[in-house]
């Protein structure tokens, strides 16, 4: 049974919440009485994120309300007035999850091929995005409970040929979280890493016709995977009694890879 109190008062932030992994999570959490804040270049996505969350809280006696915020997470002003917004809305940061990221638009191609334009757009948002929205938020975050949740992705692992440079950025993204773990772990802070495996988004589906079998063979658990399978794992890093575990990455591929 869901305890729909379980984030009452607290505020969440997720970028990349137009739609997709983003949106399963703001639904998640606001279900469990948290407000939310969709950050996002998506206006108009993220407008219906905002009335998605609201009626996914709306069992929650906390009534959790949601705003959406127009952000470039490349842009230090821009990561700093999404923190203000979160604050001027509802008074505190109490955990972030970066998962925005280039993905379905990535031309794949080999390593010796890709554009270097394209290496430089994906590197800025999935791995200088993810640093400066951080960056704006650890020093106005609730301190002693205050939880960073980065979205990396299972590729970094299978080594996924023909977008090395989206893997690359994955890898970083766990790179980064081990640095932010031990910077601010005196504080009580955590950050943590999620990697999906391939997941049935609106930009998955995208990539191929065959999304909904890609890989399903592979997995220990034979079916494919849903946004909201990743729901669980950012509750549970998010909550108290993960208040120990910190600068870890967590697959949630349905047992693809062992590592």
């Amino acid at each position: 049974m869901t305890d729909t109190t379980q984030f009452a008062g607290k505020t969440v932030i997720v970028t990349g919440a137009a739609g997709g992994l983003g949106r399963a999570f703001a639904e998640g959490f606001a279900a469990r009485g948290a407000n939310i804040v969709v950050a996002d270049m998506n206006e108009a996505g993220s407008h219906e994120t905002v009335d998605l969350v609201e009626k996914a809280g709306a069992n929650s006696s906390s009534k959790p309300r949601a705003i959406a915020v127009t952000t470039n997470v490349t842009q230090k002003a821009s990561t700093d007035a999404l923190m203000d917004a979160a604050l001027a809305a509802f008074g505190s940061i109490d955990v972030v999850i970066n998962n925005a990221a280039m993905y379905a638009t990535i031309k794949r191609a080999p390593f010796y091929e890709l554009d270097p334009d394209e290496w430089d757009r994906v590197m800025a948002v999935n791995v200088k995005g993810a640093w400066l929205v951080s960056a704006s938020a650890f020093p106005k975050m609730t301190q002693a409970t205050g939880r960073i949740i980065n979205i990396a992705s299972a590729t970094v692992f299978s080594g996924s040929p023909m977008w090395m440079h989206y893997v690359a950025s994955k890898g970083a993204v766990i790179g980064m979280t081990r640095v932010m773990a031990r910077e601010v772990g005196k504080t009580g802070v955590t950050v943590n890493a999620i990697a999906p495996g391939f997941t049935l988004t609106e930009a998955s589906l995208s990539l191929m016709e065959d999304a909904d079998t890609y890989g399903v063979s592979s997995r220990a658990i034979p079916r494919a995977s849903q946004p909201d399978d990743m729901v669980g794992t950012a509750l549970f890093l998010a909550s108290a009694d993960a208040g120990y575990i910190t600068g870890q990455t967590i697959v949630v591929d349905g047992g693809k890879q062992f590592i």
